[in-house]
């Protein structure tokens, strides 16, 4: 179970999509900022990346195998809890587990000594970027163009599905695998 904090493109992607739709004002940016933030998932899950730097907190098996965290890349891994049997957390030493973040920006832990816990849980920060402007251009740009989409056809029943040019902003991004459990 991965927990974490959610997707906030923030003002400076707010200011993009109005300039991008030529909207003067201020009445329909709670719209545009739901729209945005719809469209930065769409992005993260048709990705499998995280955009913006956030915290992550997973809980995992204790396993001394390797275990590959879900979110990614992968910028820090910050902390590692037994969950002990009455369900709370309690850190564990740093030489009872391994932790690795490989060129992917894949997360890795293996836990060796667990003490006794049969779940661990992993903090983390993952993203691309710390914040919008740092974000690559593609995605970015996809991200506009989708959630502009969305508030053009709001009316629409069908919207006339998402503009191709947005697959093709973030297909060089997207990694696709098998999720090993």
């Amino acid at each position: 179970m991965v927990t974490g904090e959610a997707l906030d493109p923030g003002v400076e992607a707010l200011g993009e999509a109005k300039a991008y739709l030529r909207v003067i004002g201020g009445d329909e940016d709670a719209l545009l900022a739901r729209l945005l933030k719809s469209a930065g998932e769409h992005c993260e899950n048709f990705t499998s990346k995280v955009l913006l730097g956030r915290s992550f907190a997973e809980t995992i098996e204790a396993s001394s195998a390797w275990r590959r965290l879900r979110q990614g890349p992968v910028t820090a891994i910050t902390l590692v809890e037994a969950i002990r049997a009455d369900g709370l957390p309690q850190a564990l030493p740093v030489a009872s587990y391994a932790i690795d973040i490989d060129a992917r920006g894949d997360g890795w832990i293996r836990v060796t000594d667990a003490g006794g816990a049969a779940r661990v849980r992993v903090s983390y920060a993952a993203g691309l970027a710390e914040s919008w402007a740092a974000a690559p251009e593609a995605l970015r740009q996809g991200i506009i163009r989708l959630a502009a989409h969305h508030y053009a056809h709001r009316d629409e029943a069908d919207g006339g599905g998402p503009p191709a040019a947005v697959t093709a902003l973030w297909r060089p991004w997207r990694r696709i695998g098998l999720r090993l459990r």
